[in-house]
């Protein structure tokens, strides 16, 4: 596989075939986010892609789902991403499923019909990073949308079959506004009604805008358990008709998984009685991004 600059994917497609179909982000302004720095945006050429679909027949056999990379394939003009999927189709018929990364600027950009022709070829799931439901967080952060714009395209992709896992950030927004960016949240999660809620807890970057502003005081981390009340908090206020939530990533200091809305009650006492000390939280040698 031809592969260039690091490669990230979602926590859930460890196992998959990894395709990189372009490199960087299309965004890559975020004042949190140091994954794709050093990396330009580019689309990579379609001898390439078709040559890397062509190794995976061969060596990748025991893998049935797929990931296209890097931070927002999705962006990929439609005569441009259509002939990928059906070689995937044709190539790899074992792959049950193709995820991708996606922003509302690149849901935007396909009309409805599109994104049902993506999905009739097998892209089945999306993961977006709504990171904060309160506006004034998302502007400080250099989203590059607002909060009714998430809600507007989270609910465009799903509408089209695909399935959505939305990525949340306790502490994203400090101490000042921590429980206001955890209502907020849980309201916006609420409206879009995503299949899967991963909630992160940050860790500060060198080199990224917000790790500058917490050197000069200008940003506040907040502490473990101002985090663990922030999750609470956007537990409490997040109602899916029957998703998971799940805070379990390596960056957490206190995993959880629950099934909305019939866990709901037993992971919000659980996370009382680690606000309460009865539950030890994650040391910080043991996080990691």
């Amino acid at each position: 596989m031809h592969y260039q600059g690091n490669i990230f994917r979602p926590p859930s497609e460890a196992n998959s075939i990894l395709l990189q179909v372009t490199t960087g982000c299309s965004h890559n302004k975020c004042s949190f986010c140091g994954m794709y720095k050093e990396s330009r945006f580019t689309i990579k050429s379609d001898e390439v892609i078709m040559a890397d679909i062509d190794f995976a027949a061969l060596h990748c056999r025991r893998q049935n789902r797929l990931f296209l990379c890097d931070g927002d394939s999705l962006i990929l003009p439609q005569k441009r991403l259509l002939p990928i999927l059906k070689a995937i189709r044709s190539k790899l018929p074992w792959v049950e499923r193709i995820g991708t990364y996606a922003n509302t600027k690149s849901i935007a950009m396909k009309s409805l019909d599109e994104l049902y022709e993506l999905h009739s070829l097998g892209l089945t799931i999306a993961y977006m990073g709504l990171e904060s439901g309160d506006d004034l967080t998302l502007e400080k952060i250099n989203k590059g949308s607002d909060r009714a714009n998430m809600i507007e395209m989270g609910k465009k992709i799903r509408s089209a079959g695909i399935k959505l896992s939305i990525t949340v950030i306790l502490g994203v927004a400090g101490t000042e506004r921590s429980q206001i960016h955890a209502r907020q949240s849980g309201a916006a999660l609420t409206e879009i009604d995503p299949e899967f809620v991963g909630a992160l807890s940050l860790m500060l970057t060198p080199e990224t805008p917000l790790y500058e502003q917490w050197q000069q005081g200008a940003f506040i981390l907040p502490g473990p358990q101002e985090m663990l009340a922030e999750l609470r908090t956007m537990l409490e206020h997040t109602e899916l008709s029957g998703g998971y939530f799940h805070a379990n990533h390596a960056s957490n200091y206190l995993p959880i998984k629950a099934r909305l809305p019939h866990e709901k009650n037993a992971t919000l006492e659980l996370i009382d009685r680690a606000l309460d000390g009865e539950i030890g939280l994650k040391p910080e040698y043991m996080r990691g991004l």
